[in-house]
C-alpha cells in the first residue's frame, strides 16, 4: 500500500533518552532501535510485546509527547502526511485520540461527565441543553455499568476500575480518526472488558483506526484484525490474527510462535532467557542466544523488516 492509504504509519521509529552517569558524564540511551506499524482506516491493529518493548513510547512518540531529554528518529505519517512536532500537537485529541495507560491523565478539577463530553462539543450553555448533556454522559457511563452519579464526581472519588473506564468512554466518545488504547483493559470486570471490545470494533466499523497496545494476546486477538509483535524496541512481526490459529505454523518469527506456546491454553511453555535491556543489545539478531533457529550468521547482522506470505517479519530464516 502507498503512504496516503494508511491512515497512520510509523516507518523505522527510534528513540533515545538523553542521561547523566556517574562524574556527571552525559550518554545516551538507545530504547527504541526500529519500530515499524501500518494502521488502516477501520481496522484494529494490537501491538504486543513484554514491559520494555517500546509499546508505550510509541504512542508517546506519536502523539509528540515524549520528555524533552528524548531524541526521535525515523518518520510518522498521519493520512500520508510526513509530521513534525507541530503537527502532532494539531492531531492531539481532535484526529487522534488517547486512552492512556495511566489514570492519572484526568484531570482532578473537572467533573467526569464533563471530561466525557469534551471531545465532542463541550458542555457549555444553560438549562435543557446542559440537561441533555448530562444525559448523554450517564448514558455513556451506563454502558460500563457506572450509576449515573458518576458523571458528577470529580477523579478522586473514583476507584482505579472506574477511572479506566472513564478514560475510555471520554477517548471513544471524541470523533477522532484514529484511536490509540495503551493498555485499556487491566482491571476491567469480564462484563466490561467484552463491552470495551465491542466498542471498539463499532469504532473501527465506523471508519476509524484503533491502535490497541497490550501485554494480554488473549483480549488482542477476540477482536484485533492484525498483530504487532514487538521485541526489545523491535517489530519482529505483523501477522493477520488468523495466523494465530491453532499451533500458529502460519506465524513467521520464532518469538511469536514461543510467545504464543507460551500462554496456558496454548502448552505454557516458557520461553528461555530474557529480552535484553538498553544498552546491551546484541550486535545481530535481538532474539539471538534465545532461539532454537540462531545460526552464526543471525549472531553477525541485524535482519531487515520485509513482507512475506501477507505479513511483515525481521527473521533472515522466516519463510
Amino acid at each position: 500500500m502507498k503512504d496516503e492509504e494508511y491512515l497512520l504509519k510509523v516507518e523505522n521509529l527510534g528513540v533515545s533518552f538523553s542521561q547523566y552517569t556517574q562524574g556527571l558524564k552525559k550518554t545516551r540511551l538507545q530504547v527504541i532501535t526500529d519500530l515499524c506499524v501500518e494502521l488502516r482506516a477501520g481496522e484494529i491493529l494490537a501491538v504486543v510485546g513484554s514491559s520494555g518493548s517500546g509499546k508505550s513510547l510509541l504512542a508517546h512518540a506519536v502523539l509528540g509527547i515524549l520528555p524533552e531529554n528524548a531524541e526521535e528518529t525515523g518518520s510518522i505519517f498521519f493520512e500520508g502526511r510526513k509530521l513534525s512536532q507541530r503537527d502532532k500537537e494539531a492531531l492531539r485529541g481532535k484526529e487522534i485520540a488517547l486512552i492512556p495507560q495511566s489514570v492519572n491523565f484526568l484531570d482532578p478539577l473537572q467533573k467526569v461527565g464533563d471530561q466525557i463530553l469534551s471531545g465532542t462539543g463541550g458542555t457549555s450553555g444553560p438549562g435543557q441543553k446542559r440537561r441533555r448533556r448530562t444525559e448523554q454522559a450517564e448514558a455513556l457511563l451506563a454502558r460500563y455499568g457506572l450509576e449515573p452519579g458518576v458523571a458528577r464526581y470529580f477523579p478522586h472519588q473514583l476507584s482505579g476500575g472506574m477511572a479506566r473506564k472513564v478514560l475510555l468512554q471520554t477517548a471513544l466518545a471524541a470523533d477522532c480518526r484514529a484511536i490509540i488504547a495503551d493498555e485499556p483493559t487491566p482491571g476491567l470486570d469480564p462484563d466490561s472488558l467484552a463491552e470495551v471490545l465491542r466498542d471498539f470494533r463499532a469504532a473501527a466499523a465506523e471508519g476509524r483506526g484503533i491502535l490497541m497496545i497490550t501485554h494480554d494476546i488473549n483480549a488482542a486477538l477476540q477482536i484485533a484484525d492484525r498483530i504487532a509483535i514487538f521485541y526489545a524496541g523491535t517489530t519482529f512481526e505483523i501477522a493477520a490474527s488468523s495466523d494465530f490459529a491453532g499451533d500458529g505454523a502460519a506465524l513467521r518469527h520464532p518469538y511469536t510462535r514461543a510467545l504464543l506456546q507460551a500462554l496456558p491454553d496454548r502448552g505454557f511453555t516458557p520461553i528461555p532467557g530474557s529480552q535484553p535491556l538498553p544498552g546491551e543489545l546484541p550486535e545481530g539478531c535481538l532474539f539471538c542466544g534465545r532461539c532454537p533457529q540462531q545460526t552464526e550468521e543471525c549472531a553477525g547482522r541485524r535482519p531487515m523488516f520485509r513482507d512475506l506470505r501477507g505479513g511483515k517479519v525481521r527473521c533472515i530464516h522466516a519463510t
